[in-house]
């Protein structure tokens, strides 16, 4: 897939309010090249959206209410915790409303459409620059079964999601059955290591991905790849656990 990737933090953006431009911001900050890969934090997409609720300050448990309402489903309850289904599919704590890196009495929501986030950097920065991107909203998540956080995408634009290696050879020879790499996820993983959690840097490149992690687009210009939501979330059909 690729010799070698570069991971550039790009600092210095300042505040992100709504209503924020973050092709602007992160085209004035950083000089993009061809098939860079964006990763922008879903909190920050979230400041520019204006996806901000008024909570209690003193209450740390005034989120909760939002919590009920953007969650579809909620499956599993423990203490002040709760493991939710949001409407986009996603199933995440608190139904993915965060407290964390925002301003005192505000919680941050999840975008409404991640994938169209994704998809207006990533046309802001063409209109800008003429250069061809791949754009990643990310968040982090919990693992089922394994302790720690890590960061995945929300939302993509660009990019093929899951890279289909089925079909194709491994390094034995043997013929690849089930082989699916969810390179979108990789990616957000990967950028998290030079944005940390509490390092004040909501945007990271990701520089040196070959060529077939890029979406090709059909004659009228549209993508032959959905995004995170379209090609990432199981349908419930497919899900063993619901």
């Amino acid at each position: 897939m690729t010799g070698g990737i570069e991971l550039i933090p790009v600092r210095g953006l300042g505040e992100v309010t709504r209503g924020t431009d973050l092709a602007a911001m992160i085209c004035d900050a950083v000089e993009l090249v061809h098939h860079d890969v964006v990763v922008v934090t879903q909190k920050v997409v979230s400041k520019a959206e204006g996806a901000m609720e008024r909570v209690d300050p003193d209450d740390p448990l005034s989120h909760k209410p939002l919590v009920e309402r953007e969650s579809v489903r909620i499956l599993r309850r423990r203490g002040d915790l709760i493991i939710s289904e949001t409407r986009h599919g996603f199933v995440c704590a608190n139904a993915g409303i965060d407290l964390s890196n925002v301003e005192r009495g505000w919680a941050a929501l999840l975008p409404e459409d991640p994938d169209r986030s994704a998809r207006r950097i990533r046309d802001g920065i063409r209109g800008r620059t003429g250069t061809e991107v791949g754009v990643v909203v990310s968040d982090t998540f919990g693992r089922t079964w394994r302790r720690g956080v890590t960061d995945v995408a929300i939302g993509s634009a660009g990019l093929i999601p899951v890279l289909d290696l089925r079909g194709t050879a491994d390094a034995y020879g043997r013929e690849l059955q089930v082989t699916e790499v969810a390179v979108v996820d990789e990616i957000a993983g990967a950028a998290d290591l030079v944005m940390g959690k509490s390092t004040g840097v909501p945007v990271a490149i990701v520089r040196g991905l070959g060529d077939e992690v890029f979406s090709p687009r059909r004659d009228d210009g549209t993508e032959e790849h959905r995004g995170v939501l379209g090609d990432v979330v199981r349908s419930p059909a497919e899900d063993l656990f619901r």
